[in-house]
């Protein structure tokens, strides 16, 4: 068991303790339909990046900048805006020299008040979690108590402790079926990626 998806399972992250076998929102089954890619356009290393969320509407990279830069040199930072009214969405990047300073601004700078507003801090989760599935398309981490679509196995919400665990044969049948899974429309080095990432994790459980 562990409180954080390993991988990006919209069935598992619809559930509070990751065991659920039937979708219990219409999101989640859109999301497991999903035929979701990562932007190939996104500059940058993964490992060396993190996201920030919660942003104020007048928050800008220069403030993204000067707020995470006390951790380490940054390479970049981006806050993303709508397509069409160049408007902040609310959230952005910063991409640091070295994933050791990402690794301690995503432990320490969680909560940081920027312009008035507390920021989420994570790991950029699009590129370094298989699976991943954004929250537009009935994915994500978090979401709201009131709307009925709440996903665990985040940062902010982990998975509860189950009150039965999976057997460790269960847990390899389980990763299996997701290794075997058919990877449709995926990008060749996406699928050798995510399948390397479940190889290891098989691994690490059948060696205990």
């Amino acid at each position: 068991w562990c409180p954080r998806a390993i991988i990006y399972d919209p069935l598992k992250v619809g559930s509070i303790d990751g065991t659920d076998f039937q979708p219990h929102d219409r999101a989640i089954i859109r999301a497991q339909n999903a035929d979701y890619k990562p932007n190939k356009k996104v500059k940058g290393d993964p490992e060396c990046s993190i996201f920030v969320a919660r942003l104020h509407p007048k928050t800008t990279e220069r403030h993204l900048k000067e707020v995470f830069s006390r951790f380490g040199e940054i390479v970049r930072c981006r806050v993303v805006e709508d397509l069409v009214t160049g408007r902040s969405r609310g959230y952005g990047f910063v991409e640091f020299k070295s994933s050791t300073t990402a690794l301690m601004a995503y432990k320490r700078g969680n909560k940081t008040i920027i312009n008035g507003s507390e920021v989420f801090v994570d790991m950029e989760c699009e590129r370094l979690l298989p699976g991943w599935v954004p929250r537009r398309l009935g994915g994500g981490f978090n979401g709201k108590k009131e709307s009925g679509q709440l996903r665990f196995g985040g940062r902010e919400r982990p998975f509860r402790k189950p009150i039965k665990l999976l057997s460790k044969k269960e847990l390899i049948i389980s990763l299996s079926d997701k290794l075997n899974k058919p990877k449709l429309n995926k990008p060749k080095d996406q699928v050798l990626k995510e399948s390397s990432l479940i190889a290891a994790k098989l691994s690490e459980i059948s060696n205990k």
